[in-house]
């Protein structure tokens, strides 16, 4: 685990300075505490930090292949680096090292782009082949690892783990992109399609670029994808044991390191399934890291309590009170761009305690993507069961204008909230799982924006492209496409980037053996009669870990890693509540009807109306824009 940063000039081979490329590094340097490296050659440089944690004296970077004839930076773990090395080494492969990153070197050597879907883990990485004078860069299936890029007025190629390494090189344009700011207002994320400054993209999940010296940049090309068109046979009997046995295999791949190592343990059905493979395959107790709550309904470790005890884990604890808001400076500035998951500021949290006796904790991100554990999906899945019932030209009119007229019921018991429900069965199931993710709708981010504001962001709304997706996805039912939606936009706009960055942030590796793209593509095979049954998602996987986890685990009511924003911006944080809609840079842009906003703050410390993920919303948008412009 790691950073990397390079420059790459695609208009000939134009001499590169190793002091920019080493402040790139410099900007993310805590991602790599145990070693940085420059290596330049005419037209290209690239610049490594290193975070040591397999082959920990043998594998610096920029790293040579054996016969000098390419170079490599890499972030990330190849977990099947082993058995990759014996069969190169059988094609006559020789190697210097024990670590990962010189089998990434042997293994393009002999097969080229297509070495990538050999290569079992999580990476970014930059190659460059000296006699080939390209580039590849790379990303891994399901985005774990990112990487930033632009291409800059000189026709030169810049690009590293975090948007902050961009913003060190003085050709950058800090000029925001306001369909970002659309998106970001959708999502509390802007997604891999987008980043916030124009000019700046990021490699999508599953896609690799190769740059030469004298072409422009072509755009990236798809290397893996997901398909849920096929559908696994067998009894529910033998779907369980190969989903444990794909769960094990997982989860031990991801235990080799020569450092100390962990999990994240919430209580939850995932992360405790993680926390008892690992208790099965070790030896040694494993270290569990768990943070709490100061507000007892969201706070979750007493069930990460009695796992710990359960399995004999060395265990930690931590709490998160409303006084670590004055950190969201320091949370705004792990991301560069808006970030408004306020589960970051707890993972961050996790991550610290964790780090504080590990170096690699491993996590049970992406089960609910993978095997339909979201409620939204559960709900998709009957409201598409509902819409294969009403003609759409009835749905549309009919329901569409019930729900335009129901109250929108923030403060009532959940059956009494009807008006998304409606309003999303009234679209096509695509448009109405849009309106399920999204964090703020389209009919509220129109009042929220200024006149000019609006004739800027023009014909274009956040949900088209994620409309798109859907609608192209390889699948056979709504469900289905709704789970390739969550894998390939929310995942890595979403979860992977707050997980990447706050860990990084204190340079803890976090591994995330949920996402094996072995078991990703069981999952998305499975029969939807097991993915989810009656209002329960992740049936199968929940009984494969029966043997292992009691049923008031397993199958509790899903609370995610939520936190008390809603009563802390009532309470202690009304004050901020109040300012980030009144003054700072968000509003001395122009973009947002201030009277608006100022009325929507004021209902949510009445308690009248929830708008706490929209006030937190606003808040990350302001901090960031103090960073990047």
């Amino acid at each position: 685990m790691c950073g990397i940063a390079g420059i790459f000039h695609t208009e000939g081979l134009k001499p590169v300075d190793p002091d920019r490329v080493a402040r790139m590094c410099a900007a993310a340097a805590h991602r790599g505490p145990d070693g940085q490296g420059v290596w330049t050659a005419p037209g290209v440089g690239l610049g490594h930090l290193r975070l040591a944690i397999i082959d920990l004296a043998g594998s610096p970077q920029p790293m040579a292949s054996s016969d000098g004839a390419a170079m490599l930076v890499f972030n990330g773990e190849i977990y099947n680096f082993r058995e990759l090395r014996r069969e190169l080494q059988a094609g006559g492969a020789t190697f210097r090292t024990d670590g990962d990153s010189e089998v990434i070197l042997a293994a393009w050597q002999k097969w080229g782009v297509d070495c990538l879907p050999r290569l079992h883990g999580m990476f970014a990485f930059a190659l460059y082949d000296l006699r080939q004078r390209t580039l590849l860069l790379a990303r891994d299936r399901l985005g774990v690892k990112p990487l930033h890029m632009a291409t800059l007025s000189d026709g030169s190629v810049i690009f590293g783990s975090e948007l902050k390494q961009l913003l060190t090189h003085p050709s950058l344009r800090r000029e925001i992109d306001p369909l970002a700011v659309e998106d970001y207002l959708a999502w509390g994320f802007v997604p891999d399609t987008r980043a916030i400054l124009k000019g700046v993209e990021k490699l999508p999940a599953g896609h690799y670029r190769l740059l030469r010296h004298d072409a422009p940049p072509p755009p990236p090309a798809q290397w893996w994808d997901v398909s849920f068109e096929g559908r696994e046979r067998g009894s529910e009997a033998d779907l369980g044991a190969h989903m444990l046995h794909h769960l094990r295999e997982a989860v031990t791949s991801r235990m080799v390191a020569d450092v100390p190592l962990g999990a994240f343990l919430s209580g939850g059905v995932d992360s405790s399934s993680v926390v008892a493979l690992m208790a099965e395959a070790s030896s040694a107790p494993v270290k569990t890291c768990t943070i709490g709550f100061d507000v007892k309904a969201l706070d979750e470790t007493a069930y990460a309590g009695r796992i710990a005890a359960q399995y004999g884990t060395e265990h930690y604890q931590r709490t998160v009170g409303a006084d670590d808001f004055a950190h969201v400076g320091t949370l705004a500035a792990m991301f560069d761009e808006p970030f408004a998951d306020a589960s970051a500021l707890p993972t961050w949290r996790v991550s610290q305690l964790a780090r504080e006796h590990v170096t690699v904790a491993l996590s049970g991100d992406g089960a609910d993507e993978a095997f339909a554990g979201y409620r939204r999906q559960t709900f998709h899945h009957r409201e598409e069961q509902a819409r294969a019932f009403l003609p759409s030209a009835l749905r549309r009119p009919l329901l569409g204008g019930l729900g335009a007229a129901y109250p929108k019921l923030d403060w009532a018991p959940r059956p009494l909230r009807a008006k998304t429900t409606l309003l999303s069965l009234a679209a096509s199931g695509e448009e109405g799982y849009a309106r399920a993710l999204a964090v703020t709708g389209p009919e509220l981010r129109a009042s929220l924006y200024s006149a000019e504001f609006r004739r800027i962001r023009g014909d274009y709304r956040a949900e088209q492209p994620f409309v798109e997706l859907m609608r192209g996805a390889p699948a056979r039912s709504g469900l289905d496409r709704a789970q390739y939606a969550d894998l390939k936009f929310y995942l890595p706009g979403d979860i992977l980037t707050k997980v990447d960055r706050t860990s990084m942030a204190v340079s803890l590796e976090a591994r995330e053996p949920l996402l094996d793209h072995r078991l990703i593509e069981f999952g998305a095979r499975l029969p939807e009669r097991v993915r989810v049954r009656g209002s329960t998602g992740k049936w199968l996987m929940k009984q494969s870990m029966r043997r292992y986890l009691p049923d008031d685990i397993l199958f509790r009511q899903k609370m995610g890693f939520v936190t008390p924003i809603a009563a802390w911006l009532r309470g202690p944080l009304a004050g901020e509540a109040r300012q980030v809609v009144s003054g700072g840079v968000l509003a001395r842009t122009g973009w947002f009807d201030s009277a608006r906003l100022s009325a929507l703050a004021e209902a949510h410390i009445a308690g009248t109306s929830d708008h706490s993920r929209l006030i937190w919303q606003l808040l990350m948008l302001d901090r960031s824009l103090q960073i990047v412009i």
